[in-house]
């Protein structure tokens, strides 16, 4: 199981958000975000910031670092390595089940994730068995776009997007792509961009917080 860091619920645990962070980062790295949100507590909201595992890092001339994946090109098209992105999806998976074993229902679960986290995200919540209340994908793209529509379990599907018109790490018309993808395939999507780089706003978390009421409350 990965090891992560929480911000227990406020009052009786009733719902779940699984949040992964992004490349060389660590749960740590979001954690200050969740009470920054403000959630009633009455809620019952328990973050979870999963640490991706330690690997080598191709394009960082293989320095080891968390990474849900290695990076072997900066080509989009090539960047998501399939396999590390499958076996991380598994990994993340297994908390989903944790809190569904707790007594969480699915639509009382929300998967959240930036940049790499976000490809995590969005690869592994469309081919899930339940249905989660929403996907929170930040800064991020797609893995293997083109098998969604085959290995898809989820017809229907809440995602949140939100990305940084000057992103120079992931260009926003990666996230456009994704974002069209997912239409494609008949999702619910909401689209925001804001005048940042790889990063989140105030402005953003705003957003967040008001798509999390609407899903959790």
């Amino acid at each position: 199981m990965l090891e992560f860091v929480e911000y227990p619920a406020q009052s009786t645990h009733k719902a779940s958000i699984i949040w992964l962070h992004g490349l060389g980062d660590s749960g740590n790295g979001f954690l200050p975000i969740a009470p920054e949100l403000g959630l009633p507590a009455e809620l019952g909201v328990r973050f979870i910031f999963p640490h991706a595992p330690e690997q080598p890092v191709t394009i960082n001339g293989g320095m080891v670092m968390r990474a849900w994946y290695d990076i072997k090109s900066f080509d989009l098209d090539k960047r998501a390595d399939e396999t590390g992105v499958r076996d991380s999806s598994a990994q993340v998976e297994a908390l989903i089940q944790a809190e569904l074993d707790k007594g969480i229902p699915a639509d009382k679960i929300i998967l959240a994730g930036f940049s790499q986290g976000g490809v995590i995200a969005l690869h592994l919540a469309p081919r899930l068995k339940q249905k989660l209340a929403g996907v929170m994908a930040l800064s991020t793209y797609m893995c293997a776009p083109q098998k969604l529509a085959d290995e898809a379990m989820q017809a229907e599907l809440d995602i949140f997007m939100a990305h940084g018109s000057q992103d120079p790490v992931v260009p926003m018309m990666a996230g456009r792509q994704a974002f069209d993808t997912l239409t494609t395939q008949g999702y619910s999507v909401s689209w925001q961009d804001y005048p940042m780089a790889h990063q989140v706003c105030a402005e953003e978390l705003t957003a967040i917080r008001t798509w999390l009421l609407e899903k959790l409350a």
